[in-house]
């Protein structure tokens, strides 16, 4: 009776050992890199990840380092001193340089919250100039945006919830003006008049977008949104989810 228990207790550990032993190969065949796993630190200039978004989002409980982080991917940015009042309070406003190639922004004088920039940056380099150049043929020379802060209420409604916006934790944009003169309008290009290689250019950068943030709209979501993307780093109470319409 004790010897068969011993057995079984001996298949049990050989069985725990075989999964354990197929779980390192592979883990060493498909070797996920670091932007795959939820616990190394964030590089901007990594390729995209499963965890990519949110280590960008957590970003609001580090100013420093998302600074930082800006810094060593090569953009010259400055931390814009707090304004605002109340819930329009922004504390980490990020200004860009302008005239820099790397995320030329139009007009250059927004402030967005750190971490909205931080993604702006990852979403250029790594969704949209690719985008551009298989789809367009050409460079994205520089992304037009409506504003990031504006204090107010979700809609500019009387109450109700907060936007986004009234942090600076939001950016609105509206076209992309590439380096052979033409412009990628969302108002104009979105439902394919102006060409469907324009239209397929705008969906791939609004789907790319929503691997970093967490709040994407578009015109698929409603008509407010139909002359631009609004991109948001909105907190979501750590659930690994966001919004992406």
């Amino acid at each position: 009776m004790r010897l068969a228990w011993l057995f079984r207790i001996l298949r049990v550990l050989i069985w725990v050992g075989l999964l354990a032993l197929a779980g390192l190969l592979a883990f060493a065949l498909l070797r996920p890199g670091p932007e795959d796993l939820p616990w190394t630190p964030l590089a901007l200039d990594q390729p995209i990840g499963i965890f990519t978004g949110r280590k960008l989002a957590g970003l609001r409980d580090d100013p420093q380092q998302c600074q930082a982080l800006l810094g060593s991917a090569g953009l010259e940015a400055t931390a814009a001193p707090p304004f605002g009042e109340a819930q329009c309070r922004v504390t980490n406003a990020t200004r860009l340089t302008s005239g820099q190639e790397m995320l030329a922004l139009s007009p250059p004088d927004v402030a967005p919250a750190c971490p909205v920039v931080a993604a702006l940056a990852v979403w250029n380099w790594q969704v949209v100039q690719p985008a551009a150049q298989e789809i367009l043929g050409a460079s994205v020379a520089r992304i037009e945006h409506m504003g990031s802060y504006s204090c107010r209420r979700l809609y500019g409604r009387s109450e109700g919830a907060w936007s986004e916006h009234a942090t600076a934790n939001a950016i609105d944009i509206a076209a992309f003006v590439l380096t052979d003169g033409r412009r990628i309008s969302v108002l104009s290009d979105w439902a394919g008049e102006g060409g469907a290689e324009e239209a397929a250019f705008l969906r791939s950068v609004r789907d790319g977008a929503c691997q970093l943030f967490s709040t994407v709209l578009s015109p698929d979501y409603n008509r407010q949104h139909q002359d631009h993307f609004h991109f948001d780093q909105a907190d979501r109470g750590g659930m690994g989810w966001g919004v992406c319409r």
